[in-house]
């Protein structure tokens, strides 16, 4: 039985939660009216629905509810299905009585429609997760090599089980003495591969070594190819896998190959376009807000509204970033924020947790000193530090910086510690290179739900 992929699994939860929204539309007009509802009457009720379940499905998502890690049952789950199916809740709500000509009584419905979909959906998710761990089909994996990045994906799969992949075997002509700790099979015969491939019933070999060192190994995996398995490099498996690039992999030709490449160009042009387009509105929507915020700022210390410091943005270049100052200016030596900063005003914690107090970059995006979204800029002194320390740091400035970004809705926190630098590193490389209209908006969907969610420093 052939591995079915993440995004076919996703596209299933998808599809059932549509699935189990219109079913529960269905078995509410059944239980409102006692009867089978008429043509006449579904048609009534279906448009106005139709628009909800679109928002509901999009609050899903902000809400991690297409995570396959978050999707098992477990109390993150489930608090997180209770936020949504709330807010979602209130949406709906507001969409009945906020557009007084639809002809839906009584509004009653909705209620009703909440109740039966929240059953329907907890069922659903566990019958899913039963079959996610039972019958799916696992995707049976075969590296070739050993090495740091190898043991981070052994590891990685261990603590994600609902992924659904299995390291079946790894192929390493040398002593290896931690077999029993990740409990998985260790083969030294290259002439065997074939036999090895055929009784695992691996789907995918992951490259890990450099086939060019032997012509036995080369010849040995090209006679798979009649077995129908996909060969994968392990950079690129790597990659796709964890969403971040591996660093061990990256050199010069990396950038060349994928910096300018294809219709990325265009995309950064019309990237361009929809940021000056968004960024006005958002100023001329918030601005009448603006003296207000400033007057809970200055109730809450002295000092000026805005604060600016200077930062690196593209090609090097420094520009001052500009924020709603959420600390103190008396005793303030100007270091990196940190959990629970005595710095942090009252008011600064809630327009940070918030994420207010990035409004006023919006007049940066105007500008073109930033994007909504790309790598986050960092302060001259850091980045000087940085270059020196780890290679290619500078070259995540080959792109605009932005106001969010794909390692701030990775899911892991990042210190300013030279560890926590390096992995930030390899998601911003990621999306460099992968940067496209898609994955902006999934970044502006999970950023919405940071601060829905009450995110932030």
């Amino acid at each position: 039985m052939q591995h079915i992929p993440l995004n076919i699994k996703k596209l299933s939860l998808l599809i059932g939660d549509v699935v189990v929204l219109y079913a529960s539309l269905y078995f509410t007009l059944f239980v409102r009216y006692g009867e089978a509802p008429s043509q006449i009457l579904w048609q009534q009720h279906l448009w106005p629905f139709s628009a909800i379940f679109a928002i509901w499905l999009i609050i899903f998502y902000i809400s991690d509810l297409y995570n396959l890690i978050t999707a098992t049952n477990n109390s993150k789950f489930y608090a997180l299905t209770t936020e949504a199916l709330f807010v979602n809740f209130l949406i709906g709500t507001a969409f009945f009585y906020l557009i007084p000509n639809l002809a839906i009584t009584p509004k009653r419905n909705l209620f009703i429609v909440v109740v039966i979909t929240t059953i329907l959906f907890l069922i659903w998710r566990q019958l899913f997760n039963i079959t996610l761990k039972s019958l799916l089909p696992k995707q049976n994996i075969a590296i070739i090599g050993l090495n740091s990045q190898v043991r981070e994906l052994i590891k990685y799969f261990n603590d994600h089980p609902h992924l659904g992949f299995r390291i079946a075997f790894i192929l390493f002509d040398k002593e290896y003495d931690e077999q029993g700790t990740f409990n998985i099979k260790i083969y030294k015969d290259i002439k065997n591969i074939k036999k090895y491939v055929k009784q695992e019933r691996i789907n995918t070999i992951v490259l890990a070594g450099n086939l060019q060192r032997t012509n036995e190994l080369r010849s040995c995996l090209f006679s798979c190819l009649a077995l129908r398995v996909e060969f994968i490099t392990l950079f690129n498996f790597y990659s796709k896998t964890l969403g971040k690039i591996s660093l061990h992999s990256v050199n010069q030709m990396w950038f060349m190959e994928n910096l300018n490449r294809g219709g990325i160009l265009w995309f950064d042009k019309f990237k361009r376009t929809y940021d000056i387009i968004l960024a006005i509105v958002i100023f001329i929507t918030t601005l009448p807000f603006w003296p207000l915020i400033a007057l809970f700022i200055k109730i809450g210390s002295k000092g000026p509204m805005l604060y600016k410091q200077e930062r690196i943005g593209k090609n090097n270049e420094t520009f001052n970033l500009i924020k709603f100052r959420s600390m103190i200016e008396g005793d303030n030596n100007r270091q990196p924020t940190v959990h629970n900063d005595a710095r942090v005003t009252r008011f600064g914690r809630f327009i940070r947790r918030t994420r207010i107090d990035e409004l006023p970059q919006v007049i940066n995006i105007i500008k073109g000193d930033m994007s909504f979204i790309g790598p986050r800029p960092e302060r001259p002194e850091l980045v000087q530090k940085l270059q020196e320390e780890i290679p290619f740091y500078n070259e995540r400035t080959l792109v605009v910086p932005g106001v969010t970004g794909w390692d701030q809705v990775c899911g892991e926190y990042h210190s300013p510690t030279l560890d926590d630098t390096l992995k930030k590193l390899q998601y911003d490389l990621y999306y460099i290179k992968n940067r496209s209209l898609f994955m902006d908006l999934i970044i502006i969907l999970k950023t919405l739900r940071t601060v829905l969610m009450g995110g932030g420093v």
